[in-house]
């Protein structure tokens, strides 16, 4: 067997899993829940051995967001580490039960701290060269957002830069070369040719996971969404040969960036 690619995956928001501190304090359906996760992105990111490191979380990001600082929890923001509202605007939790400071510490140390341990651990121990957040975007910018009803591209990766992948102020940093993000963007666009654009820094520019561990390790990361009308029906529902085929598809392109760029 060959050896596995010098890659670390983290899929922060595949799970749809509720903890159970706030179980009884939720005001969503399943259905919900599970609308305002990133369905399927533990099938389309799923490497597993053909990668050094894969580190995913079982729970819904809107009840632990791990991409969010751990010091973003309401009353000060309405979409950090607990969330308040949904994408369209439900309110997340029964009237006068949103969590306080003392819940949201529980929720930190049972499952944020862990998940961001497990990536630490993966870094430090592991011959990871790069690391890629893997996640998935509505098809449009939703309700709660500045830019709301705007079409997004088929493919968003991320580094903190410009629309190039470089930094945005002489002071500016990325989490990884602009070079690098080029050239991954460029192996994307040959691999899904004429299917939809392949975007760098448009609509995210990566989150808290990157820039955090980025910073820590100076191990480059890059933020990967993939537009969920590319594989989802109206109904949200998503055939299983379909993610297959993408997930196939998603690793060549990824592979094909790392052939061509470390030589």
């Amino acid at each position: 067997m060959s050896s596995p690619y010098p890659f670390l995956i983290s899929i922060p928001h595949g799970g749809i899993s509720v903890p159970p501190e706030v179980r009884d304090l939720a005001n969503l359906s399943r259905k919900e829940i599970v609308f305002n996760s990133d369905p399927h992105t533990r099938r389309l990111y799923g490497f597993d051995d053909a990668v050094e490191a894969l580190v995913d979380f079982d729970f819904s990001r809107i009840f632990v967001d791990t991409n969010r600082p751990p010091y973003d929890y309401p009353p000060r923001t309405q979409d950090g580490v607990v969330k308040v509202i949904t994408q369209d605007g439900t309110p997340v939790f029964r009237k006068g039960r949103v969590p306080g400071r003392e819940l949201i510490g529980t929720l930190l140390q049972n499952y944020y701290h862990p998940f961001h341990k497990r990536l630490a651990e993966a870094l430090d121990t592991l011959p990871v060269e790069i690391a890629f957040d893997c996640h998935s975007m509505l098809p449009r910018s939703p309700p709660v957002r500045m830019d709301a009803g705007r079409e997004r591209p088929l493919f968003c990766l991320s580094n903190r830069g410009d629309r190039n992948g470089k930094p945005k102020t002489a002071a500016g940093f990325v989490t990884c070369p602009p070079e690098w993000l080029q050239a991954l963007a460029r192996s994307f666009q040959v691999e899904f040719d004429g299917e939809g654009r392949v975007a760098m820094n448009d609509p995210f520019r990566g989150g808290f996971i990157s820039v955090a561990h980025y910073r820590q390790r100076k191990i480059p990361w890059v933020q990967v969404e993939i537009n969920r009308g590319f594989y989802e029906t109206e109904s949200r529902e998503a055939d299983e040969a379909r993610l297959t085929e993408l997930q196939e598809r998603i690793f060549s392109a990824v592979a094909g960036f790392w052939d061509e760029v470390s030589g």
